[in-house]
């Protein structure tokens, strides 16, 4: 494989996954969340990567396995893949406290400079999330690395996609961390730093699953991808786009993410 895709594939990932500071700047510089915008972003991202999911990523990977295996065994391995994927998503997200789950949403306002009494709690909020997004985007970046990797169009939109959800993410950790210790700079690198889990996933795919990528493996996790981005996007995505604004308008951004990567597709085709 060459360098130049691997590079790209590993800086797709960096920049998706650490744009968690992006969220901690947002929160730094602006006195309220602006939920509106949140709601339109995150239903955005859900319908990029449901689209992408379910038209594309599951499609190749039927392809290849059907074409591997025969047509009935090929499409019985598709689909109980894409449900392994799901369920692995699921069941880290079952072993994390819903105290520190970065689904657990909070705004910006959510937390004031009068709280500071309550500095350990704060802190161990802070980390603690910081903790938890860094398990979860271990197998985004997975995701994203191996789809850049097949195709970097697909793999564009999905780091985009991620970036957009991993920004609600860095405000949930850096705004208890600035309150409990009133340090900027330790609030964003703490929530910088907890992006850094996707590159970590992108590294484990080349180091452990790159030298053993058959055309029957790659078709195997990129089914297994396609479940979790799926089930991150109902999960965490949409409910996270409802909660902070209107219904209507994490309906209009998940159609207008479908829309934008339907014509993206259309125009590699």
């Amino acid at each position: 494989m060459e360098n130049k895709t691997l590079l790209f594939a590993f800086g797709l990932t960096l920049f998706a996954g650490l744009s968690t500071g992006i969220g901690s700047a947002l929160a730094f510089f602006t006195k309220r969340t602006n939920t509106k915008f949140l709601s339109g972003a995150l239903g955005f991202s859900a319908g990029v990567m449901i689209y992408v999911s379910l038209v594309e990523i599951f499609a190749k990977a039927k392809d290849q396995l059907v074409t591997d295996l025969g047509a009935r065994p090929g499409y019985w391995v598709t689909v109980l893949s894409f449900f392994a994927g799901m369920l692995l998503i699921a069941v880290i997200d079952r072993l994390i406290p819903s105290f520190e789950n970065p689904h657990e949403l909070r705004k910006i306002e959510d937390i004031r400079p009068g709280m500071q009494d309550k500095n350990q709690r704060l802190m161990r909020m802070g980390l603690f999330t910081a903790l938890a997004i860094g398990i979860h985007n271990f197998p985004e970046g997975l995701a994203t690395f191996m789809a850049a990797l097949t195709k970097p169009e697909l793999g564009i939109a999905i780091a985009v996609a991620i970036a957009i959800h991993n920004i609600p993410e860095g405000i949930a950790v850096s705004v208890p961390i600035y309150f409990a210790t009133g340090n900027k700079r330790k609030a964003f690198i703490h929530s910088f730093l907890s992006g850094l889990s996707e590159p970590v996933g992108a590294l484990v795919g080349y180091l452990i699953l790159l030298p053993f990528l058959s055309p029957m493996l790659f078709g195997i996790l990129f089914a297994g991808v396609a479940g979790i981005m799926v089930f991150i996007s109902l999960d965490e995505l949409l409910p996270a786009a409802e909660e902070y604004g209107e219904h209507h308008l994490s309906i209009y951004g998940l159609v207008a993410g479908m829309a934008v990567m339907a014509v993206s597709l259309l125009l590699f085709v």
